[in-house]
């Protein structure tokens, strides 16, 4: 029953792009990138906790220290945000076969970013169906708000990611989330266990006076480094980009090892290789891209940025006007916001 709740809404309609997307993968290739790997799924899961973990004790032992602690609050803030990318894998059905397990482990692994997988999934297919346009809930959720308007002067950018690493824009990037129709409609029993989940959890700070550690290492990561490295995320997928058509409107970003730890770990980056083949794990998203760049169709115009700091210049110099056709094309502009919410 509660499975069935699920996949009648926008799960069931599959997570395939509408518009066609060219055929660069033979049958044989994308069998192969595309098998599940659970084992590698459940060592990352247990290497991101093993990561706060550790940056939390190292933290506790050196008390009074506010430069471990500032670690420990970066760590845990980008760990978030990678236990978030193994989320959408399990939203893919990736991690298990079976897909009741899948289901499972996946809202586990999305425990701590406070999110549901199974709302997750609803929105998530959406976006991938509808890539970039009106029905797509990401982009029309974003679209009138300044945070994604580009080409924006690097500065700005840098501004506006520190506004969200101190906490301005937290209420804004989580109430949005939390506050849409479609992640919100998940099954009662999920509902109800996450409940007393979080429920149990702060119960149990309270009585056994965990309750400063819970604030420190967990929400305060949740409410600035997360919600930051979630902005950076976010705009470096499909933001500054061309939009001339399915193979450089989402973006790939090729950086090195560093930087894709803090921002985008377990192929977060290889995302216009997910959008084109989402049944793709993770962890073959790297060798996929290595094969389609052997194929002219991909190389010579896919989207393609090296590094962040070479994101930072694209998103101030790419041409402007990229909203404003959005905005013309969904029928949207300012004025018609203000006049909806004065009545």
């Amino acid at each position: 029953m509660n499975e069935t709740h699920v996949t009648a809404l926008s799960a069931k309609q599959g997570d395939t792009c509408v518009r066609e997307v060219p055929r660069l993968l033979t049958k044989e290739e994308l069998r192969s990138l595309s098998e599940i790997d659970s084992g590698k799924a459940m060592l990352a899961f247990g290497i991101e906790i093993l990561l706060m973990a550790a940056a939390v004790a190292l933290s506790e032992a050196t008390w009074f220290n506010p430069l471990t602690y500032l670690l420990a609050v970066f760590v845990v803030g980008t760990r978030i945000l990678s236990l978030g990318g193994l989320m959408h894998e399990a939203a893919h059905y990736r991690i298990f076969r079976n897909r009741t397990l899948n289901d499972f482990v996946g809202e586990l692994i999305a425990f701590p970013t406070t999110a549901s997988m199974a709302g997750y999934r609803n929105s998530h297919f959406s976006h991938h169906r509808e890539l970039n346009g009106p029905n797509d809930p990401d982009w029309a959720r974003n679209l009138l708000i300044d945070d994604y308007e580009f080409p924006m002067p690097q500065y700005l950018f840098l501004r506006r990611v520190l506004l969200h690493l101190v906490g301005f824009k937290t209420k804004q990037l989580l109430g949005s989330f939390h506050n849409n129709p479609e992640t919100r409609d998940i099954p009662v029993l999920t509902t109800r266990l996450r409940l007393v989940a979080f429920v149990g959890l702060f119960a149990a700070a309270i009585a056994f006076g965990f309750g400063m550690q819970l604030l420190l290492y967990w929400i305060v990561p949740l409410l600035t480094v997360f919600v930051a490295a979630g902005y950076i995320k976010r705009v470096s997928e499909h933001y500054g980009t061309r939009h001339e058509g399915v193979l450089n409107e989402t973006r790939t970003l090729v950086a090195p090892s560093w930087q894709l730890f803090l921002l985008a770990p377990w192929g977060l980056n290889y995302h216009l290789e997910h959008h084109l083949y989402p049944g793709i794990t993770c962890f073959n998203l790297a060798k996929a891209h290595r094969i389609l760049m052997t194929r002219p169709a991909y190389a010579e115009t896919a989207h393609i940025t090296n590094g962040y700091f070479g994101l930072v210049r694209e998103l101030a110099s790419n041409k402007p006007g990229e909203r404003s056709a959005a905005i013309e094309a969904l029928k949207l502009d300012r004025r018609a916001e203000t006049s909806n919410a004065a009545a």
